[in-house]
């Protein structure tokens, strides 16, 4: 698994013009085995509901703040804290004095995407490590910032692609490393996910208890309207990144890893609204296309969301093609090969199933993952990260790369070493973001 990782790193790291080194591993006396770590959750619905309860089961590990732009959510969960954990926690609405709070050593992430950049380049200049829900970023440009802030800072930075933490996933790659498929060319991301018509509720005030200023952050400011908060800001550029840029990241740093490839150099994507007539921005249906000429791979990446069939029994999930089989993974915690023309079944594995791997359930999932951040956090070495901030910048700008062709409607040629596109400056302008005033990614971290 070490040499999996290593190899992804070492052929991804170095990917832009600006070449980074690995960080130093800060001796472990610094922050002590023994010592507890205090931690602040910055996003308590969703996936931060999941933040409190996986670092609650961490040894030695406190939540002692949540942080949210609504006080409503807070108070809620302040309450809930109490009945589970038989403990108090304090309560912010401004992230900046998390921060600030000398108090905390790391803070995990579940804000909306078009937080997730800036909020983990103020915690690495702020000396907290961090664990930072997929995407890591809105756009490319801000992901690489992200990248250099982390190193520059010699920060722990995890990315919530907890199927990273998976043994069933780590033995699938190996497999594919060691030629169990043969040469593998090809790799398909599948995110076919039941997503209903959102509606349009129009503009309204701001409810007592949101600050929503906090709350749109670098975004540029709209009316307030519950369209965005609190979860269906996924379906509006200015905040989200479509389901391809959500339940996807999983899938695009898998089809990656498994190709053991960086950002591509051509890219095509189509798509569109199909269904509903309700206020999404972004597409219902898309099918992307990022090809890799001089390695001969490919990826192709496809989001459904309504009726749908699954495809090799998978139907959120990966598959890899190879000259002596295919290789599906289905969900974040088992796969199944098939060999040769007849397909027939080959090794197998899952996470605590009874396929042959014998693997401990919950060495993936939240939990898992969640383990292997604090664990890196006590030792001082990001080496053993198992979804380092690479993958933060790296699975998300495949994503972002897709949108950007979908949204221009033409193929697209990509510099993978500059991190721009070739010959088109009306793309370039989309590898970034006018930042609010206040609340600007910087050029310099």
């Amino acid at each position: 698994m070490k040499s999996t990782r290593r190899s992804f790193i070492k052929k991804t790291a170095v990917a832009s013009s600006a070449v980074i080194t690995a960080p130093t591993i800060i001796s472990a006396s610094v922050f002590g085995a023994n010592d507890r770590i205090n931690a602040a959750v910055l996003g308590v619905n969703g996936r931060g509901k999941s933040h409190i309860k996986s670092l609650m089961v961490q040894d030695n590990v406190q939540i002692t703040h949540l942080c949210d732009p609504d006080m409503n959510l807070l108070r809620d969960r302040q309450k809930s804290f109490k009945e589970t954990y038989k403990k108090d926690v304090s309560l912010e609405q401004d992230l900046r004095k998390i921060m600030d709070n000398k108090d905390i050593d790391v803070v995990s992430i579940a804000s909306p995407n078009h937080w997730h950049a800036l909020s983990v380049i103020w915690a690495c200049q702020a000396g907290k490590d961090v664990y930072v829900e997929k995407p890591g970023s809105h756009n490319i440009w801000e992901g690489r910032k992200m990248v250099e802030a982390a190193h520059k800072y010699n920060r722990i930075v995890q990315h919530g692609v907890q199927l990273r933490s998976s043994p069933a996933i780590n033995e699938a790659i190996e497999l594919m490393r060691d030629g169990y498929i043969g040469r593998v060319y090809m790799a398909r991301g599948l995110v076919f996910r039941w997503r209903d018509d959102i509606g349009d509720q129009g503009f309204s005030p701001v409810p007592k208890g949101i600050d929503y200023d906090l709350w749109t952050g670098p975004a540029q400011k709209r009316p307030f309207t519950k369209n965005l908060v609190h979860y269906n800001w996924h379906w509006h550029w200015d905040y989200g990144n479509g389901d391809v840029g959500n339940q996807g990241i999983h899938e695009t740093d898998l089809c990656m890893w498994g190709l053991d490839v960086g950002l591509p150099t051509k890219i095509t994507s189509m798509g569109g609204k199909f269904l509903w007539d309700d206020c999404k921005e972004v597409p219902e249906v898309l099918t992307s296309v990022y090809n890799y000429p001089e390695e001969r791979k490919i990826i192709q990446f496809e989001v459904r969301p309504w009726c749908t069939n699954t495809e090799g029994g998978a139907s959120v999930g990966n598959i890899f093609y190879g000259d002596k089989g295919i290789l599906v993974v289905d969900g974040y915690d088992k796969y199944t090969t098939y060999l040769g023309k007849d397909r027939t079944p080959g090794k197998s594995g899952e996470d605590g199933g009874p396929s042959g791997s014998e693997m401990d359930r919950g060495a993936g999932g939240t939990d898992g993952h969640f383990a292997n951040f604090i664990e890196a956090v006590r030792k001082r070495d990001s080496t053993i990260l198992n979804g380092p901030v690479e993958t933060a910048h790296l699975s998300s700008g495949l994503a972002h790369l897709g949108n950007i062709a979908y949204r221009l409607d033409r193929v697209l040629t990509f510099n993978p070493k500059s991190e721009s596109f070739i010959g088109d400056a009306e793309a370039d302008t989309m590898l970034r973001r006018n930042y609010r005033k206040g609340f600007e990614v910087p050029e310099n971290v």
